[in-house]
């Protein structure tokens, strides 16, 4: 039997023997009992009360503005924004993107959810992709080798969907990636403090920041010079452009490289003794070595 049930059993017992208590007694006791039972009623009626999420909000730390991946995922960036002069260049100039290095054909995707605004090719950029996105920023994808067909303007795509494909279209050192991102001003932001990070407000874009750069110049080395701007160093070292071809073979040249050898060990034998040294011999790379005297 419940303990409570045997309680009020007892109660009751009380009550019968106990009639003659004073109205002060048992109104006391009334009062007692009442405090007893409206208290958790009202807690209860608090409890039903409280709100509750939606489920469409129950994960709000989650929610952000704008995230932002890598374009050519595991692949190093090269060529950073900032100052910087080609060999074809006279003066540095503001290198507004990133030049990421990858082998042509290598997948280049969305860094960010957005809408294609433009796609096709253009002066030394060659084949191209610029993709709108939250608060006007807009990332642009250049040297293509080709572009996925689904880009077209207005279509809409997500973080890491392809774009197109790394190669060396327009004026390029080579296959890679130009990637670039602007405001909603057109003004070339540092994509190196964007990429691999999600923000959940605009005032959380370091948009001031990104668009500072240092004054110093970053002499740039390329593997392959396009036409157009080896044209450019010539001229401005007032030099013609003369294509000479090869007037000997190999074979040739591997000969000519020995008998210079051999000429190089006659001259040294012929050459007086130096005091201190025994005498020179003629090292593997054809260089006279000098051996100390004991």
């Amino acid at each position: 039997m419940p303990k409570w049930r045997g309680k009020r059993g007892a109660a009751e017992a009380a009550i019968v023997v106990t009639a003659a208590l004073s109205a002060f007694a048992v109104a006391h006791a009334s009062l007692l009992s009442s405090s007893k039972v409206t208290h958790p009623v009202a807690t209860a009626a608090k409890i039903a009360a409280a709100p509750t999420l939606p489920a469409g909000e129950a994960r709000v730390e989650d929610a952000f503005l704008i995230a932002f991946v890598e374009p050519v995922p595991g692949h190093a960036v090269v060529s950073p924004f900032g100052l910087r002069q080609l060999p074809w260049e006279e003066n540095g100039r503001l290198h507004e993107g990133v030049d990421i290095s990858a082998d042509a054909g290598v997948p280049v995707r969305a860094a960010a959810d957005g809408k294609v605004i433009a796609a096709g090719e253009g002066g030394g950029y060659g084949r191209f992709v610029a993709v709108r996105h939250a608060v006007g920023l807009t990332t642009f994808y250049a040297h293509l080798g080709s572009i996925d067909k689904a880009m077209k303007p207005g279509v809409l795509v997500t973080a890491g969907e392809p774009v197109g494909k790394v190669g060396s279209t327009g004026s390029s050192t080579g296959p890679h990636l130009h990637f670039e991102i602007r405001d909603a001003a057109d003004r070339p932001l540092d994509p190196a403090m964007f990429l691999g990070r999600a923000f959940a407000e605009k005032g959380d874009l370091p948009l001031d920041k990104a668009k500072r750069y240092s004054g110093r110049v970053r002499i740039a080395y390329v593997s392959h010079i396009p036409e157009s701007k080896q044209a450019l160093m010539d001229a401005r070292l007032g030099k013609s452009i003369i294509v000479k071809r090869r007037a000997t073979t190999d074979a040739e040249d591997l000969a000519a490289a020995e008998k210079n050898l051999e000429g190089q060990a006659r001259a040294a034998a012929k050459s007086e003794r130096i005091d201190g040294l025994k005498g020179l011999s003629i090292g593997p790379d054809g260089r006279p070595r000098a051996q100390l005297s004991m």
